[in-house]
């Protein structure tokens, strides 16, 4: 029987793919919290899990280091999603991809005066498009983490970021003043391994959307 090799990423997305897991069956032998193990097996023999970073699932999957991958909206809008099957809308991880500013800031009156705004985010491509949807002109400063800093420090005027209760933003007398869009976990699966091990992956697929359709 072919081996069946999902990607995951640490932290929320791994607790809450916990029960679609064990849906399918599957149980992780270890938690990736405390095992230094990249490579995790599971109760079946023909599953493993492969822990990687949120942001390299889309590219272990397109390029076959896994069949199969839990990633959010935000990553694979970012990666581009090409030549990945996306079955299922997961549900799970859910938060919101928003703007936010310094709760000083008049962003509004800025956004009318049509000032050139500096912008910080990790997420390029969808405050690129953000922006440009609304006629502004932006420059976007990258970064990789708190993104929150970048206006107390004054390397931007604004940050574009997940939020997900807000509790950071408030910590940091940051004020959320634009919602781009919901952000969700996403099921992707490489297309040639679909076709090659259906047997194995549609019954997971399967599961995975018994347990989605039940919590809506």
């Amino acid at each position: 029987m072919s081996q069946i090799t999902i990607a995951l990423s640490k932290g929320r997305i791994f607790e809450e793919t916990k029960p679609l897991l064990a849906a399918a069956g599957i149980i992780p032998a270890e938690d990736p919290e405390s095992s230094r193990k990249l490579i995790i097996g599971t109760n079946r023999e023909d599953v493993r899990l492969l822990i990687v970073r949120a942001t390299d699932v889309p590219t272990y999957v397109q390029n076959g280091g896994a069949d199969l991958g839990i990633a959010g909206k935000d990553v694979l809008y970012e990666h581009g999603g090409e030549g990945l099957y996306q079955p299922l809308d997961l549900q799970i991880a859910k938060c919101r991809m928003m703007v936010a500013v310094h709760k000083d800031v008049d962003y509004a009156a800025s956004v009318r005066r049509g000032a050139r705004l500096k912008v910080a985010t990790k997420y390029v491509k969808i405050a690129r498009e953000h922006f440009a949807e609304k006629g502004m002109h932006v420059d976007l400063i990258k970064l990789y983490g708190s993104m929150e800093l970048a206006p107390l420090v004054g390397l931007a005027d604004a940050i574009v970021d997940l939020v997900s209760t807000g509790g950071t933003l408030r910590a940091n007398n940051l004020v959320a003043v634009e919602d781009i869009m919901p952000i969700s976990s996403r099921l992707v699966v490489n297309q040639a391994s679909l076709k090659l091990k259906r047997a194995q992956i549609q019954p997971i697929i399967d599961a995975f959307a018994a347990v989605v359709s039940k919590g809506n």
